[in-house]
């Protein structure tokens, strides 16, 4: 049975965790601009692949357990931190739109799928939404699917809204020296919120 009084409460916080600004947003946003939202809608659907993996980690518990082990913790937050950025480097680096064409390689559905799942903010998300929420009446697996099927609707809008975002820029990426500018921009954004996301 659908628990109705708490599905409000669980998509408007499903939209405020998830499409806050963050290292992934911020990806989506600055790989629409700098290469097109095409390439962009690859790089969301491997985000939220590798959400969804982060999903069934924190319900499980896993995601808990692996992270206060005194050495594996700080070893999966700093090869997380590293591919972060890497792919700000990739963002600063992003040749003008016209010359990407030719030359530059946007990230891949793997490369978002690693930053899903290397997102110190998604787990932080993930336990607040599983823990605090129930959804369903007729026990665990239910209700885990459920709010498993709804986040993974609220990410698809809220990847897409980032997308559309980013390409509204796609013309002032055509300008080398704007390019440069804005490529640089989001790069020290991403460093900025990959900062944020492993202080908390």
């Amino acid at each position: 049975m659908l628990l109705t009084d708490d599905l409000a409460g669980f998509i408007v916080a499903g939209f405020a965790l998830t499409g806050s600004p963050g290292p992934a947003t911020l990806s989506l946003a600055a790989t629409a601009a700098a290469f097109g939202i095409r390439n962009g809608v690859v790089l969301a659907a491997g985000c939220i692949a590798g959400v969804f993996v982060v999903m069934l980690v924190t319900a499980s518990g896993l995601a808990g357990l692996v992270l206060a082990q005194p050495v594996l913790g700080p070893v999966i937050r700093g090869l997380a931190g590293a591919y972060m950025l890497y792919l700000a480097w990739r963002i600063a680096t992003a040749p003008p739109l016209v010359a990407a064409a030719g030359s530059g390689r946007a990230p891949s559905f793997f490369a978002g799928t690693l930053l899903g799942v290397g997102n110190p903010k998604a787990y932080a998300a993930m336990a607040a939404l599983f823990s605090g929420f129930t959804l369903s009446s007729d026990g665990t697996a239910t209700d885990l699917a459920l709010k498993c099927a709804i986040l993974v609707a609220v990410m698809a809008v809220v990847d897409l809204a980032w997308l559309a975002s980013g390409s509204v820029l796609t013309r002032m990426f055509r300008d080398p020296a704007k390019n440069r500018v804005l490529n640089i921009a989001f790069a020290l954004l991403l460093i900025a919120s990959l900062g944020v996301a492993f202080i908390r």
